[in-house]
């Protein structure tokens, strides 16, 4: 097959193009014609001919128009479809919409290379040039060939590079090419551009969102229409929640603009200016031709890296969305922000419902219970309940309640892990060896917990005191008098993950790193109630401070925001200090349950030692009666029964008082203590 339909497999946009083609080539054909003519005094080499083009150009003429240039090819009648969409968006003249076509013409039909050679009178220059088009096209103009013109500046049609074109050949006698993008485009065949694969991804649009979601995706659509600020970029900035969060507002926004949208980090935008320029002009293009918009995701930056960001986006042209956890400075013009809204109660329980639909025996009550404990975005719950929905059948007994509460936690330990140090809670009231008078409390604390929702939500308590409704409390007791294993035990109790978090490591040196610390542990936690427990407090806390300098005021600025990222908590936050003596009283009264942890005495000690050996260990001769002479606290004495079942193990033997001799000195040791008579009075 040859002629203008070789080659071409018609897409939407094909006939017309093949039409517009043919017109084009007539055009091509016709300035050969002329220029073989052996009576035309005009007849000159394929440069004076572009010379001359170029003159005329300038001054608003061209060589090849007038009668014998309107019969070439005909007037340009009323197209529709790809051709007239790139023509519309680049807002190319007619002669650039020519260039674009006669570009084309070489790719779809196999006459052309013969025809251009022909035009060139070269029979080596058997390709569009600019010199060609200025010579045979109607209405040309010079500054179409500029870089900064539509058809180079977004890379419709390219000359060949310095290398392809040799060092003695001129930029009008340089071979021209379509862009691939643009032919596939010209052809009905849109697609992303493959110089953008990699950096670039599709953002699924969500199936359905929260009514107060939906109501923040229609002012990221609004906002790139209405800005804050008249010189601001269609710039709009998603805050808060999670990545998908935002990334489903954005979706959903770009969905009701007729757009759709892309995704890339900020983290692969190049710094260097000219490779960034090449990444902004290429994504503009293709925002334009998909139609689509981008929404950029940006966490932790270097300053490098904020910096190129911030000039990638301010010559946006294109909607685009940013993404990030926190509001971003920025010295450049910005549009509307808009935050991710908390989800209420009933949204969330609109959502459990929803994605728990067809789940058998569970009922408004169960979930209002997970209501209360997760506040999981909408795509985690759907996880969670496709999770319930794959375990459900293996179970012998399924419990589908139980199985939603262990699927909200596995899903709310995502991101926890690297935070804290996470326990498995294993141990159970009677492992506690405490009096009367703090067991009490501790179950208070639990009944705090594991009532919340009806004394918040039912019996209307939220709405009267509106603030200070999480659980705080404050274990205070020497190293290894149980604090830990009490907050095990309360974690077991309400069938939540223990996490412990060393305040030592999350304090730092720099003004507003504590905070930074201390906001991604709640931030995380928040998602499933975790119990957390802070471990040395007194890294953090202490008398109040005379403020004597800068360092002075933010150490108090940061016990106060953990306080009130506390007081705000969903869950059970603890502290546990060494020395209550030291804390302010104005912070104590913002802790709800403050628990006192003694030294246990003799008593206590010996219920400690029956308790820590288990019955299957053999043993001969032990008595805990002597054992608790040790003034020793329940963390050592479980260091000192595990140690000495290693020394009684390494010898082949039972469990006796000797080797608990042997091993209380190792721990006394460490202690930098000495035993003295009276601990091992009667069995040494």
């Amino acid at each position: 097959m040859t002629g203008p339909d070789a080659g071409v497999v018609p897409g939407d946009g094909a006939p017309t193009l093949i039409a517009e083609i043919r017109r084009v080539l007539a055009r091509v054909d016709a300035h050969a014609a002329r220029a073989t003519r052996p009576t035309d005094p005009s007849r000159s080499t394929p440069e004076k001919s572009a010379a001359a083009a170029a003159a005329a150009a300038s001054t608003g003429t061209a060589t090849g128009t007038g009668a014998d240039s309107g019969s070439a090819g005909g007037p340009v009648g009323p197209v529709t479809g790809p051709l007239d969409a790139l023509v519309a968006c680049f807002a190319l003249t007619p002669f650039e919409r020519d260039l674009v076509l006669l570009t084309a013409a070489c790719e779809v039909d196999t006459t052309t290379a013969a025809r251009c050679a022909a035009a060139h009178g070269d029979p080596e220059r058997a390709y569009p040039t600019f010199s060609l088009a200025l010579a045979a096209l109607a209405e040309p103009h010079w500054s179409a060939l500029t870089p900064v013109a539509p058809l180079r500046r977004w890379r419709i049609v390219e000359p060949a590079d310095d290398a392809q074109r040799g060092r003695d050949q001129s930029l009008t006698l340089s071979r021209l090419r379509l862009d691939e993008r643009i032919l596939h485009f010209l052809l009905g065949s849109p697609y992303l551009d493959a110089r953008l694969h990699g950096q670039l991804r599709r953002a699924p649009v969500p199936e359905d969102l929260p009514p107060s979601y939906d109501l923040a995706a229609s002012r990221v659509a609004a906002g790139w229409t209405t800005g804050a600020r008249p010189d601001a970029p269609p710039l709009v900035e998603v805050v808060g929640g999670d990545p998908r969060g935002r990334a489903d507002i954005a979706a959903a926004a770009a969905a009701r603009s007729g757009l759709a949208l892309y995704a890339m980090n900020a983290e692969d935008i190049p710094t260097a200016p000219g490779e960034r320029d090449l990444l902004a002009r290429l994504w503009q293009r293709e925002a334009i031709l998909l139609p689509a918009a981008l929404l950029v995701e940006a966490g932790e930056l270097d300053r490098d890296q904020h910096a190129a960001t911030d000039a990638f986006l301010a010559g946006a042209a294109v909607p685009v969305v940013v993404s990030s956890p926190d509001p971003r400075r920025s010295d450049q013009a910005r549009g509307e922000r808009v935050a991710v809204p908390r989800l209420d109660d009933e949204e969330q329980l609109g959502l459990w419902t929803d994605a728990f639909e067809g789940v058998v025996d569970l009922g408004e009550g169960e979930l209002r219970s997970l209501v209360a404990q997760f506040q999981l975005p909408p795509h985690v719950v759907r996880s969670a309940a496709a999770t319930v929905r794959r375990e459900l059948p293996a179970e012998d007994e399924p419990d589908p309640a139980l199985l939603a509460w262990r699927a909200g936690l596995n899903e709310a330990r995502i991101g926890m892990d690297e935070l804290g140090r996470r326990i498995e809670p294993d141990a159970g009231w009677d492992d506690l060896v405490l009096h009367e008078r703090q067991t009490s409390v501790l179950r208070e604390i639990v009944a705090h917990v594991r009532q919340r929702a009806t004394v918040h939500q039912e019996w209307g308590f939220a709405a009267t005191l509106r603030r200070g409704l999480g659980v705080t409390a404050l274990f205070a007791g020497g190293s290894g008098t149980g604090k830990t294993l009490a907050a095990e035990v309360m974690a077991k109790e309400l069938g939540l993950d223990l996490f412990v978090i060393d305040l030592s490591q999350v304090v730092s040196k720099y003004i507003g790193e504590t905070e930074k610390n201390l906001r991604r542990v709640f931030d995380a936690a928040e998602r499933g109630g975790a119990l957390l427990l802070f471990d040395e407090a007194d890294a953090l806390f202490g008398k109040r401070s005379e403020v004597k300098d800068s360092h002075d005021r933010y150490a108090n600025l940061e016990v106060s925001y953990l306080l009130m990222r506390m007081e705000a908590y969903r869950g059970l936050a603890i502290l546990t200090t060494n020395m209550k003596k030291a804390l302010d009283t104005a912070f104590l009264r913002r802790i709800r349950f403050v628990v006192d942890f003694p030294f246990p005495a003799e008593h206590e000690r010996a219920e400690i030692w029956r308790r820590v050996l288990p019955p299957q260990t053999p043993v001969k001769g032990i008595e805990p009666e002597l054992l608790a002479q040790l003034t020793v606290a329940g963390g050592s004495i479980r260091n000192i029964a595990l140690s000495g079942a290693f020394l009684a193990a390494e010898e082949g033997d039972r469990l006796q008082m000797r080797h608990m001799l042997a091993a209380a000195r190792t721990e006394y040791l460490k202690l930098e203590r000495s035993l003295t008579p009276g601990e091992v009075r009667g069995w040494v």
